[in-house]
């Protein structure tokens, strides 16, 4: 199920799209679960990255779809946003929120059809590498690859990224669990770490990219080193 926000105030295009969203999927089978926002501050409220993609209008009456996207890029890192507009030149501001696309209204069917699935060929690549954490507030999803490690630190489960750290309050089990498909070790009791950013092996420790040491617990060394060694293995081949 592919979960796609419409954001438009004007209700002749919400309604455009969505026919269009139910015309893709009977052509090509896919199946999506679409909400529908007047505004851009009616999405950004209570935002939890909930949405694969968002087809976003520009100009708003209360939140224009730049504002919103921006808002929406704080939490929310991976969701694929298209802007829908009728002034091109706003558009192109699009790389600073890392949109994929946009489209000029009127939109025709020919040009929704190729946008919708280039998002959904980015969405479903990204989609076996990320993970939806809980934090304060809400949640956050994060690509795996830029996790560089887990800790665990008193109640709280730190994330610790290449964007920034984010505290969650699930257990370090739930983590490893969730982890444990995509490249991620159990290096202690108290670090699991993502073994595409490790460089090698230091004083015992699991030696990241970034020169970062991570403690290893002298039982798990061995499975770590092993671990490790059948990654670059199946990196290189």
């Amino acid at each position: 199920m592919i979960k796609i926000a419409i954001v438009e105030d004007d209700i002749i295009y919400a309604d455009q799209l969505r026919e269009y969203l139910h015309r893709y999927k009977d052509e090509y089978g896919e199946n999506f679960d679409i909400s529908t926002f007047s505004d851009g501050n009616m999405i950004v409220e209570g935002y939890t990255s909930q949405f694969d993609i968002i087809l976003m209008d520009i100009e708003m009456r209360f939140m224009d779809g730049m504002s919103a996207a921006e808002m929406i890029r704080r939490v929310d890192k991976e969701v694929v946003i298209i802007f829908i507009t009728h002034t091109p030149q706003y558009a192109v501001r699009g790389y600073a929120v890392e949109a994929l696309d946009y489209i000029l209204k009127p939109v025709s069917y020919f040009a929704f059809s190729q946008r919708l699935g280039r998002a959904i060929n980015r969405m479903k690549k990204r989609e076996e590498k990320t993970v939806v954490i809980s934090i304060k507030g809400g949640s956050v999803r994060l690509n795996a690859n830029s996790i560089l490690y887990i800790e665990s630190q008193g109640h709280d489960i730190i994330y610790h990224t290449t964007s920034g750290e984010y505290v969650s309050h699930g257990t370090m089990k739930e983590s490893e669990q969730t982890l444990k498909e995509i490249h991620f070790f159990r290096g202690s009791k108290w670090y699991i770490i993502n073994l595409q950013q490790v460089k090698g092996l230091e004083d015992g420790c699991a030696l990241l990219k970034n020169g970062k040491l991570i403690p290893l617990s002298r039982g798990r060394k061995k499975e770590f080193m092993e671990a490790l060694a059948q990654y670059w293995g199946e990196v290189m081949k």
